[in-house]
């Protein structure tokens, strides 16, 4: 297993405790801060200017607090809260933060945190395959997830479309669906699944992939443009 690097943001309104963190985050060797904000406002601008894997967020914060933008926030990185306030620690894990720290923080505590996004991370990493197999007549086709354009549902049926053939298969688009990445693929509409990575422009209700055109549900196009803007996928 190749090791794991952290990419991290510290969001606290107290300096002290922002620099605090950070020093923790140095000494751990696999933490990278890569930003440090005094708000939830900084983090927002942020996020949609780099990739992040983990925020180290306080809670009780200026404008916004650190759990109303995380329940807010379309497909946040996963979380670890820093907070004074014992109180949240319930609506914390309601949200599925990887752990919750009470101020002050030692540095043992801090650290059994980080080992545990690390083990999160790690398994990410290990179990997620480049590729899988799908029946196409009367062989099993491997198809890369990179070399995947869009998935169609036709009926019994599903169409992958690929960088070099399409593949027709007798199954489900759900069945599909479940089998690729969800951080590289989109649904924008029931009957199609899109890789973010093959997406070359939108224009209108309409996502242009390599030659192709692929509808977007009015129903689901702001999360769409959410997620495909947010992830920097969108090349102009």
């Amino acid at each position: 297993m190749n090791p794991v690097t952290i990419r991290c943001v510290i969001t606290d309104d107290e300096p002290l405790a922002a620099k605090g963190i950070m020093g923790y985050a140095a000494r751990t060797g696999f933490l990278e801060v890569v930003a440090v904000c005094e708000d939830a406002v900084q983090l927002n601008t942020v996020l949609k200017q780099q990739p992040v894997d983990l925020l180290l967020l306080d809670i009780e914060m200026p404008y916004i607090s650190g759990i109303e933008f995380l329940k807010n926030y379309p497909q946040p990185p996963k979380v670890i809260f820093t907070t004074a306030y014992e109180r949240y620690a319930m609506q914390g894990f309601e949200l599925d933060v990887l752990d919750y720290l009470l101020k002050p923080i030692s540095f043992e505590r801090f650290l059994k945190a980080a080992n545990k996004a690390y083990d999160y991370f790690a398994a990410q990493q290990t179990t997620v395959s480049p590729y899988f197999f799908i029946r196409s007549e009367k062989k099993l086709e491997k198809v890369l997830y990179q070399d995947i354009l869009f998935v169609e549902a036709l009926e019994n049926y599903v169409a992958v479309y690929t960088t070099d053939r399409k593949i027709l298969a007798h199954a489900t688009l759900k069945s599909v669906v479940e089998m690729l990445p969800a951080q590289q693929f989109i649904q924008p509409h029931k009957s199609y699944v899109v890789n973010m990575q093959h997406i070359g422009a939108i224009e209108g209700n309409i996502l242009h992939v390599a030659s192709f055109q692929v509808p977007i549900s009015k129903y689901q196009k702001e999360e769409v443009l959410e997620k495909i803007v947010n992830n920097r996928l969108l090349r102009k």
